[in-house]
């Protein structure tokens, strides 16, 4: 018997005075335990309702470590191995693909509202580029791209003209480079619209195919007929 249930024992059985043993009823006996126990010096040592919540928890985590361990191949050792297999599946798909992206978004325009040339734009990418800030050095390599083309009239000058469509359009007059600038086209749409993260690769990917348009002659029959459709 614990000290305390010998202390309650001997109080009911003495008396709240020390006299004599006296037979007290069951329900008495049960009443004047329960006021003892409610007594603040039997509880000063009880864990706080946070501790408890937080063993609980504990024990909680720990019949759930027992149950997957006791279902696992090889017991708790069977189990951490396949913890950490999947914990480095997840940091080499993170390290792969990056951030998770949204969705991809094509229908934005190119341009924003202030008309630039295309030098202009390129120079944009080049200070970007040095910054190391890939995501805006592709959108203006992509511009000065586009609006290169519409300088040496192989696009004409349209507001609201998307990526995909410039794409399109001049691979028509450039049919050697319509994959790059497909490419190019889907590259600044994730930049901008999908949540995609840049980098020195696909800004270099745009500027070379920005410098062999420049050194490239149209197609002229078929620019012929592009225009006229």
């Amino acid at each position: 018997m614990s000290e305390a249930g010998g202390f309650i024992t001997a109080r009911l059985l003495n008396g709240a005075s020390g006299g004599p043993p006296v037979d007290v009823p069951r329900d008495a006996a049960r009443e004047a335990a329960h006021r003892e126990l409610s007594d603040p010096a039997y509880h000063q040592h009880d864990p706080s309702l946070l501790q408890r919540a937080v063993n609980k928890f504990w024990d909680w985590i720990a019949s759930i470590f027992d149950s997957a361990s006791g279902a696992t191949p090889g017991g708790p050792l069977g189990l951490v191995v396949i913890v950490v297999a999947v914990l480095a599946l997840i940091g080499a798909l993170w390290w792969r693909l990056g951030t998770p992206q949204r969705a991809i978004t094509t229908g934005g325009t190119i341009f924003d509202d202030r008309p630039r040339s295309a030098a202009d734009h390129r120079a944009a990418a080049e200070t970007h580029a040095t910054a190391r800030r890939w995501n805006d050095a592709v959108q203006e390599r992509m511009r000065a791209i586009v609006r290169s083309l519409e300088e040496r009239a192989l696009l004409d000058p349209r507001p609201g003209r998307t990526a995909d469509e410039a794409a399109a359009e001049a691979g028509r007059p450039l049919p050697g480079h319509a994959d790059r600038l497909r490419t190019a086209a889907r590259t600044f749409d994730d930049v901008t619209y999908g949540g995609r993260t840049a980098d020195e690769a696909a800004y270099l990917l745009l500027r070379d195919l920005d410098q062999d348009l420049e050194r490239t002659k149209p197609a002229l029959r078929t620019a012929a007929q592009g225009a006229a459709g």
